[in-house]
């Protein structure tokens, strides 16, 4: 290092500099290598203590601000109750602003108003609009409303089943109470401590029972901006010492979040360390020096603890939205290297000495470079500031994706350069053939299809438009979903029994369902809460887990119980997952039948989810009046108006989308000759048309800030423009790729597309940039095309390949968690093979194109880019 510092001054500040020189981070970073390392050696420790500090989860918050508000009467008459309270109630909420749906429940002597709203407001504040709304409404006498609040982030993070041989549930309740829970609350992020089973009369008389033995069981809630591992830990920490101290109690660990959260991140961090690797392998074949590929991979390190500090600073978790954003971009942050070293590689075979070839290679590439970085992290920008349910997700993941491709750019354009130039100076003495690496090659049948292309133009256009329909012709053939189902090995049974059931005889119930769940084999334990969640002694949820280390999919021991379970008289039972945020237990296909004559809607309903029952897939279907035990004495309200709801659980590969499609069109030809009788849709149904409505204004947005972009710095139409081209060119790949997979194509998908068309402007770039730069210097355009095109292929072809193998181990699906990350790799690796192969002879011909029709074609002047320009 010390020697190129000590190298003529000619080489590095020469006379007659241009400011640009001066103020240019490479060539500042290349004139003073010293100062550039230990800057990046500073950025490191940096991001090696703020890693060091950052805490594991599975996903980001996610918030779906929910307001109760309940009233109880003294009306008996569910209609006079309908009339005097609840259509008051609705009228006055329905103004609010921010709200999307209002659902009400309306009994004798009770009402029930549910109130969703976006996130545009924090939920304190929608509570604070609520009750200012409810100030002054005139109710009837001795009506008595509260307010309440459901925040899905405010969730159970460990249970623990509590039992002592000899002793009374009730004595080893109020032990728990005395003992156990003041020493749980104590604990930072812990919300409450609930305490179910042990009383066995009362309005708040419940149940427990852990692999079919009555017990008590203690259920730490945290808070929503608590650590679910922090929590966890420190209760089972807690507890442990608790049972240490008190022998006579015997506790044990029923359920926790804990287990899946470490398995999930820990196969992720594999998945990263795997894409690391392999990415920098699939380069060295192309480079043939080992050096040159370790010049390229330093750029892995410092770019991902560089994002570790911004991961920091915007108090983002290690959970599987960031780590994935990390795992993809892995290819991403060695692609900026690839192309500086390649580009300085190829100076050296050329002859040049070690800092020139660094300087002039730089200066080649700089633009190319920029604009790629710069487009990838424009295509996050609308999404980071969407507030929906897309803006969630999307935020943290494009954020620590962007934060990457900065610090990668920033690494390519000053660290690359300066390493390059010290580490291979001793090539700047031998020749290509001394070396052992080839010299540029000519890539001669490449030049011949371009040669080609350029003289079909309209075969290739015709050719990309085929491929184009024939992917977007794959559409319907793709499952339609929402989120994915998390194979976590565990999974819920709620069940009912006829409204008046006494505690005792539910709990008789719960012990038949919990022999018939246990007599298969891959269960490992059932632990039954009755009475805790709606203070109904008739209602209990069975929380099934299974054998560690399984075999079977949790999907398919789902399907084995609910075939199992038996059918007993008045009892409803429903499977499913465990919810995918917090406690929300609402059913992901929710359809209403919305009119005036509840009699008229109400037979409907039953109708409707009596043909769904019949149809594939749909699974637990129940009417709101009939089959969930909603009595015919209570009136549903959506959005202000009578309604009656039809809710099913998803069975097989039948995706929340085409379960829509199909429950919708059920429903229209039920409703023929009906009228006065609207559909609407609530749950992940509403939310997936909310998601995909939100999806396609971020798209559009994020393609008008790449097309801004690449018009700020090339100064003209004609290059972003053909640049752009490769966007489509990728759709055909990642519908492909879902298709082939069976990937379902839902939020994680449209994470893909989104950056995924960040991506793939990156070799449009290094083809259009090399056009313009050898069309300024005299060259004819078919020449400069085949010219660059034969420079440029080696870095594409590495790129695109350093991309795809950092991005297998994702695709490949394995560990907890990885359905989440494997469709994002799917879509992204199909997309980039077809962009890539399309792209090297579709641009060219786009680029004469374009030429021809904005410039006028061959012979007129190229304006110089903003590089250039500024130079």
């Amino acid at each position: 290092m010390a020697r190129l510092e000590n190298q003529p001054a000619a080489l590095r500040t020469r006379p007659g500099q241009t400011l640009k020189r001066l103020l240019s981070i490479s060539y500042l970073a290349i004139d003073y290598p010293k100062t550039t390392v230990v800057l990046w050696a500073l950025l490191s420790g940096a991001g090696i203590y703020c890693f060091l500090g950052l805490k594991l989860g599975l996903l980001p918050a996610i918030t779906f601000p929910v307001v109760i508000v309940t009233a109880t009467t003294n009306q008996i008459d569910v209609g006079t109750n309908e009339r005097t309270v609840t259509n008051p109630l609705e009228a006055r909420l329905r103004t609010l602003s921010g709200v999307t749906r209002l659902h009400s429940l309306t009994y004798p002597q009770f009402v029930s108003v549910d109130l969703a709203f976006d996130v545009t407001e924090t939920l304190a504040a929608r509570r604070a609009e609520v009750q200012t709304a409810l100030a002054g409404i005139t109710l009837p006498p001795a009506t008595k409303t509260t307010i309440s609040t459901v925040d899905l982030n405010e969730s159970p993070v460990v249970m623990f089943a509590l039992s002592s041989s000899g002793r009374q549930l009730s004595d080893v309740a109020a032990t728990a109470h005395r003992l156990i829970v003041p020493q749980l609350l104590a604990i930072d992020g812990v919300l409450k401590v609930n305490v179910i089973g042990g009383q066995t009369k009362g309005e708040n008389a419940s149940a427990f029972r852990f692999n079919g033995r009555p017990a008590i069981a203690i259920d730490v809630i945290k808070r929503a901006n608590a650590n679910t591992l922090d929590v966890g830990e420190a209760s089972e920490e807690a507890v442990q010492d608790i049972a240490q101290a008190h022998p006579a109690l015997h506790i044990v660990r029923a359920t926790t979040q804990v287990t899946y959260i470490l398995e999930a991140s820990r196969s992720t961090q594999e998945a990263l360390g795997l894409a690391i690797l392999l990415a920098i392998l699939v380069i060295l074949p192309f480079l043939r020096d080992w050096r040159a590929t370790a010049i390229s991979a330093i750029a892995i390190p410092v770019s991902l603890l560089g994002t570790m500090i911004v991961m920091r600073l915007a108090h983002f978790n290690l959970e599987t939205i960031t780590l994935l954003a990390l795992a993809l971009v892995v290819g991403v942050v060695l692609d900026d290297a690839i192309v500086a070293v390649e580009n300085i590689v190829r100076h050296l075979e050329n002859g040049e000495n070690a800092v020139a070839a660094a300087c002039a290679a730089n200066k080649e590439i700089g633009l190319t470079l920029v604009a790629a970085s710069l487009t990838i992290v424009a295509v996050f920008l609308p999404v980071g500031l969407m507030r929906g349910t897309l803006g969630q997700f999307f935020r943290p993941f494009g954020l620590t994706a962007s934060a990457a491709v900065i610090f990668s750019l920033l690494a390519a354009r000053t660290l690359s350069p300066t390493v390059a130039a010290w580490w291979l100076r001793d090539r700047e003495r031998k020749s290509p053939a001394d070396t052992g690496a080839p010299r540029p090659p000519s890539h001669p049948y490449y030049r011949s299809a371009i040669a080609w292309s350029l003289q079909h133009r309209g075969h290739v256009v015709a050719l990309a438009l085929l491929a184009f329909a024939a992917g977007i012709a794959l559409i319907p053939f793709i499952p339609k979903g929402f989120i994915p189902h998390l194979d976590r090995g565990e999974f819920l049974v709620n069940f009912q029994t006829p409204l008046g059931t006494s505690l005792s005889d539910t709990e008789a119930t719960a012990a038949t369902l919990e022999r018939s769940i246990q007599a298969d084999p891959a269960v490992a334990d059932v632990y039954t809460t009755i009475g805790s969640q709606t203070s109904q002694q008739n209602v209990g949820t069975m929380a099934v887990r299974l054998r560690r280390p399984r075999s079977v999919k949790t999907i398919d021991v789902e399907n084995a119980v609910r075939e199992r379970l038996p059918s007993l008289d008045g009892v409803v039972t429903t499977v499913e997952d465990v919810p995918f945020v917090g406690n929300a237990t609402s059913k992901p296909l929710q359809i209403a039948l919305v009119g005036s004559n509840l009699t008229q809607i109400r037979d409907l309903g039953r109708r409707l989810a009596n043909d769904l029952e019949r149809q594939k897939g749909f699974v637990d279907v129940s009417s709101s009046g009939l089959s969930d035990g909603t009595p015919f004495s209570a009136i549903e309200h959506v959005n202000g108006k009578r309604a009656v709801q039809i809710t099913a659980d998803l069975a097989g590969n039948l995706q929340i989308g085409d379960a829509d499609s199909l429950a919708l069109s059920r429903a229209r030809k039920l409703l023929r000759g009906s009228k006065g009788i609207t559909i609407t849709f609530g749950g992940d149904s509403q939310d997936s048309v909310t998601t995909f409505r939100d999806f396609g204004i971020a798209l559009g947005l994020s393609i008008i800030a790449i097309v801004v972009v690449l018009l700020v710095l090339f100064r003209n139409w004609v290059d972003p423009v053909v640049i752009t081209v490769s966007l489509p060119l990728s759709i055909i790949g990642a519908l492909f790729a879902l298709w082939i997979t069976r990937a379902d194509f839902g939020l994680i998908s449209l994470m893909a597309v989104i950056f995924l068309f960040g991506l793939v402007n990156k070799n449009g770039i290094l083809l259009v940039d090399r056009i313009r730069k050898l069309r300024e210097l005299g060259m004819a355009r078919s020449d400069a095309i085949s010219e660059a095109g034969a420079q440029r292929l080696r870095p594409i072809v590495m790129t695109t390949a350093a991309t795809i193998l950092g991005m297998l181990p994702i695709a490949l699906g394995f560990g907890a968690g990885a359905e989440l990350r494997a469709p994002m790799a799917v879509a992204i690796i199909g997309g980039l093979i077809t962009s890539t192969v399309l792209s090297l002879v579709v641009i060219p011909v786009a680029y004469t194109l374009f030429d021809d029709w904005i410039r006028g074609g061959e012979a007129q002047p190229i304006r110089p880019s903003v590089e250039q320009a500024t130079g």
